[in-house]
């Protein structure tokens, strides 16, 4: 027979531990009627290391009560089966993260390097997965619920983009697309594709702090329209804009919002 002391020091776990496995009838020490102190023998032994190891599986405490009313050994199979698939998911999931991770490390990068100038860059293949024309228009919210996992699982803040269509006369469109990343050009793609090979490229800031909440819309035009000049490019008429991150700064939000503008 074994003391709790005992026991803790060569299982390697603490009193409480033990006494917590027996709050929860998971362990069932006798006591010493003389001295009232708990016996573990080797049976409680079993259970305790037994306890651990399901604990290390990171199973429940409820099901490993369940376990101890009885459990087959397809039981066990299929327990463990739920766990290794639940795992899995968790596993997708942390690399979902890194990545969003290091994208957002990379945003900052692009932040610094190009806001407020102009470079030449490709703006790759997207897949349309559904638009709201306006921003009034509420009937087509349930676009947004309908592909709510792609804006959660989004690598960036980008799977919600804005585009404006414009001509000679002003803007002849403005609306949201709720976009995906195309990572294989050679799978079926069930959205249309969007792609420019050659795009004005910047990175500009939207948000009160900067703005002090005015529309700042016709600026950028202007801004993208002297660059072009500049350059000799003539524009295409479209404007992608996606929102890279955002910071705050006195309770303002700071928007950094990089633009492709696709060229001839």
């Amino acid at each position: 027979m074994y003391t709790i002391g005992q026991v803790a020091k060569f299982l390697g776990i603490s009193r409480d531990t033990l006494k917590f496995y027996e709050e929860k009838e998971l362990v069932k020490p006798k006591q010493n009627s003389g001295n009232g102190y708990r016996e573990y023998n080797r049976f409680d032994i079993y259970d305790i290391t037994t306890v651990n190891f399901y604990r290390e599986m990171d199973i429940e405490i409820k099901k490993i009560q369940e376990l101890r009313k009885g459990k087959s050994i397809e039981g066990i199979q299929s327990l463990f089966e739920e766990k290794m698939q639940e795992v899995l998911k968790e596993i997708e999931y942390k690399k979902l993260l890194v990545k969003k991770l290091q994208t957002v490390q990379e945003d900052c990068e692009k932040v610094k390097k190009f806001l407020g100038t102009y470079t030449i860059q490709e703006m790759k293949p997207i897949e349309v997965k559904g638009e709201i024309e306006h921003h009034t228009a509420y009937d087509k919210y349930e676009i947004i619920k309908d592909n709510l996992d792609n804006l959660k699982q989004a690598v960036t803040l980008s799977s919600l983009r804005r585009v404006i269509q414009f001509n000679e006369e002003g803007v002849q469109e403005d609306k949201f697309i709720i976009v995906k990343k195309v990572e294989d050009l050679d799978k079926e793609i069930a959205g249309e594709i969007l792609s420019h090979p050659k795009c004005l490229y910047t990175v500009i800031e939207d948000g009160r702090w900067s703005t002090g909440g005015k529309n700042t819309d016709h600026k950028v035009e202007a801004s993208i329209k002297k660059a072009a000049k500049e350059n000799g490019y003539e524009l295409l008429g479209l404007v992608y804009i996606n929102q890279l991150l955002t910071t705050y700064e006195d309770g303002l939000e700071r928007a950094f919002l990089e633009i492709y503008v696709p060229i001839k």
